[in-house]
Formats: structure tokens, sequence, C-alpha cells
């Protein structure tokens, strides 16, 4: 097993070298994304592929299977078989039951950032509703939370107010993994799917993405960095205005603004009110939209 200097394995590089046997001569699925690397760089599909198992399907969640598509893009199918997670409609959302029936294993590896209205979790918990009505197998990935999992911070959604992007009866910034999330949803959520976790080792709650030495890979087109999944919790929120929140940028999340607003009296006011809440080395700077 390939390890780092401190010890924190991810969940698919322990399956790589424990789990393989499990899935060998299984009609296998596979759910995950360009983020879904080992140690080493390698994704899962080159992984299963020089491993010498075959995949009879993959699903394909927000962003594709490639990661290149941006946000409220849809995925299109291609070849080999891809059935896309994600769409226009509240049923897109949802792989049907035919789909999942006539597999034995599912394979799901998506990083995640810890954030409730990161579609990841949600696409996680639909699929887990759909294996509930079958006798398939789900097998979870998990992998660290890269802001920590010791702080949890936001409202959380109220009864009638679930959507794609609050699936999930938990904070803004929930401190789960991915895995500690499947086990929420059949744990204290009711869905009974035949689930396994395959947790990473060696991480600590109080440890962010920098602090753990493993590498980043963007788990969207929108979210280039670590720091930017630390902002992404607030900042995220300027979507439900009027306003950018720099998507298309080198600088997601991190600016905010619109070519109607003065950048100089908007980064004055913020600052100010940093101030006011003793936000210690919270500053702002203007920039111009056009």
């Amino acid at each position: 097993m390939i390890s780092l200097q401190n010890g924190i394995v991810p969940g698919l590089d322990r399956f790589m070298s424990e789990g393989l046997p499990s899935i060998r001569g299984a009609r296998l699925g596979v759910c995950c994304h360009p983020a879904a690397v080992d140690l080493q760089l390698r994704g899962l599909p080159e992984l299963l592929l020089s491993s010498g198992v075959t995949v009879s399907r993959y699903f394909a969640p927000e962003h594709g299977l490639d990661g290149q598509l941006q946000d409220m893009e849809l995925v299109t199918s291609t070849e080999p078989e891809v059935i896309s997670l994600y769409g226009s409609t509240e049923e897109s959302l949802r792989p049907v039951v035919s789909s999942i029936s006539d597999l034995d294993v599912i394979l799901f590896d998506l990083r995640d950032i810890g954030t409730r209205y990161y579609t990841f979790a949600a696409t996680m918990k639909y699929m887990l509703e759909t294996v509930s009505e079958t006798d398939t197998r789900m097998i979870i990935l998990d992998r660290p939370c890269p802001i920590g999992g010791d702080k949890v911070e936001g409202g959380i959604v109220q009864p009638g107010f679930d959507s794609f992007v609050g699936a999930l009866p938990v904070s803004v910034r929930h401190g789960m993994t991915l895995g500690e999330l499947a086990r929420f949803m059949t744990t204290e959520m009711g869905i009974s799917a035949d689930v396994e976790i395959i947790p990473c080792s060696g991480w600590q709650r109080n440890q962010r993405h920098e602090q753990t030495g493993l590498p980043w890979v963007l788990p969207s087109p929108n979210m280039p960095s670590p720091e930017t999944s630390l902002i992404y919790p607030g900042m995220c929120l300027v979507e439900g205005t009027t306003l950018s929140e720099g998507r298309g940028t080198t600088l997601p999340f991190h600016l905010v603004g619109a070519p109607y607003l003065s950048g100089q009296e908007f980064a004055d006011c913020a600052t100010g009110l940093a101030k006011d809440l003793d936000l210690k080395g919270v500053l702002f700077r203007p920039v111009t939209f056009v």
C-alpha cells in the first residue's frame, strides 16, 4: 500500500490494496469524477482497467465524468455507457432502478468539500435511495473533508424546502466526510441501502486539506484550490443574489461584485463590517466587473 509521510491513506488506495477480490467477476457500476485519484494521481477508471476489472456502467455527477462541464451544464451520454445523474428535471438527478438493479456492486468515489449545497452529497443520497430498492451493494471510498471536520456552521434546511442543493437536514458547513454522510443517511434518515464504507485512515478531524499532504485535484471547474473550498460555504450564498461570485474567473468565490456596483464603496463597506464584527485578518479590496 502506498502511504504518505503523515500516514493518511484515502479509501481508494485502501480498497485497491485490500478490496479488489470483493468485486472481481461482479457486474460493476462506478460513480466517480477526475478527483477520484490515488496517491499517485491515477484515476479510478485507470486503476480498475490496469487491475483487470471490467466496468459495466459509469454514472456521471454534475460536471460530468471528466469534470469539464460548468455549473448547470448538462451531461450527455457517451460510449462506453455513461448515465448522467445531472439534468434539468428532478427525475434526471436520480438513477432509475433499472440502471442499478442489474449490477452487483457500485463503487462510489466523489471528492466532497464539506458544504451542504455542493451537489455530490445529494447525488450520493439519491443513488442510495435507488440502491435501497435493489439487491445491489454500494461501496463508498471515503476521503478527508478538506475544510476539516471539527467545525459546524450555518443553518439547517427546514422541512418543505429541500432540493438538490439542500437534500440533507444538516448545517451548511456540516463537518462530515461523504462516508460519514452516508452513515447519517442510513442510520438517521432511514435509507436502508446495502452500503459499505471504506474510510480513509490517519486523518484527524481538525486537519484541513493543506495539513494532510494529499494532492489537490479539482472536484469541479470552479474549485481550483483548497482555499476556495474554505470560503465556499459563505461565498456560495452570493448565488442567491444578482451579484457575481467570480465563476469563470481565476478566483471563483474570492470575488464578488457586478458592473452596476462600485468596487471601492463595496470594499470599504465590507471592510468596515468586518472590523465591527472583529473579524481579524479579513480584508477586502476593490475589483471592477464589466
